[in-house]
């Protein structure tokens, strides 16, 4: 380093991982006019580009003045957009990472459990959270039942926000719910498929359609599937799966799953057709073509990406999540 410098971990690190880089560097140069910035990002896996940029805000963690100048420098082309550019302390900026996607996934569990209340009150959730969401308050988004949150960020975060109470003595027990609450969702939707086959799975063939965590990815990881799955054949079901960009992922991690080239040929004599994920693809299936294809017209929509009552009139059989 020659002159004043400035490091920027965007990395997402536990609290206090940007005063260890400071400390590390001022120990090796210890003549060196530097200083560590925090500048985590909140970018979506399929929409990264747009996020960058055109961000809900960017969070810079310093408290050196020197720093915030070259900060907003660097971040002069977003401007245009008005950018809402907070400066905090470095630790802060750490802490918003991770309470940020935590309560993101706790939207997510939330739902999901009031999901299953619909369910058996005879509710509808999508209604529900669309009734919570013009609240501006809550908002929204995130709040889509499902099988549950995968993916490279709210598992590991969650998890790390955990660890990180239980490092200060300062346990979030509500992560830790949710935490809980999201492995045993994934096995609960592996059982409404075994209750919607009838009960039982053993020579039957389930036609899988998605398989990585979100569409416009091929990410696998913590991908509900990977526990879904795995659960279907234990139960004795031959699974067939297609995915437009995952499969080569999955088949890493299942080696022995039996993939197809489309979705008319995953579900071919299939005994029940199970969306895991709600690709734009498997929104426009030709209806009539997937009863002609299934051995029995049974669909388990885990997504809710069609309406019941467009379903029931093509006469397939139609299960969705907390839709009573």
């Amino acid at each position: 380093m020659d002159g004043f410098t400035v490091i920027v971990i965007k990395s997402t690190v536990p609290v206090g991982t940007n005063d260890e880089v400071d400390a590390i560097v001022r120990k090796l140069r210890p003549d060196a006019d530097f200083t560590v910035v925090s500048n985590p990002e909140f970018l979506r896996e399929g929409a990264a580009i747009e996020d960058f940029k055109r961000p809900d805000r960017v969070v810079v963690g310093t408290d050196d003045e020197r720093a915030r100048r070259v900060m907003r420098e660097l971040y002069r082309p977003l401007f245009i957009n008005e950018t809402p550019m907070l400066f905090t302390g470095r630790r802060a900026a750490e802490l918003i990472k991770y309470a940020s996607n935590a309560f993101l996934a706790t939207k997510i569990t939330f739902i999901n459990e009031m999901a299953d209340l619909c369910e058996q009150c005879g509710a509808d959730v999508q209604e529900v959270a669309r009734g919570m969401g013009l609240d501006r308050r809550i908002a929204g988004k995130f709040l889509h039942a499902g099988p549950g949150f995968g993916g490279s960020c709210f598992p590991k975060d969650t998890a790390a926000l955990a660890a990180i109470g239980q490092r200060y003595g300062v346990p979030i027990k509500i992560v830790e719910t949710v935490m809980g609450v999201n492995d045993a969702r994934k096995r609960a939707m592996a059982a409404k498929v075994v209750a919607a086959c009838g009960g039982s799975l053993q020579g039957k063939t389930v036609a899988v359609l998605g398989l990585t965590f979100k569409p416009n990815t091929d990410d696998m990881r913590e991908a509900p599937s990977l526990v879904i799955v795995p659960a279907l054949e234990a139960q004795g079901a031959r699974v067939r799966a297609y995915d437009p960009h995952g499969m080569d992922e999955a088949r890493k991690l299942m080696p022995r799953l039996e993939t197809a080239t489309d979705p008319y040929a995953c579900i071919e004599r299939a005994d029940a057709m199970l969306i895991l994920t709600e690709w734009d693809q498997f929104r426009a299936l030709d209806l009539d073509r997937v009863k002609a294809a299934l051995r029995s017209p049974v669909i388990v929509d885990l997504r809710n990406i069609y309406l019941p009552a467009d379903l029931a009139a093509k006469g397939l059989i139609y299960f969705s999540v907390g839709r009573g």
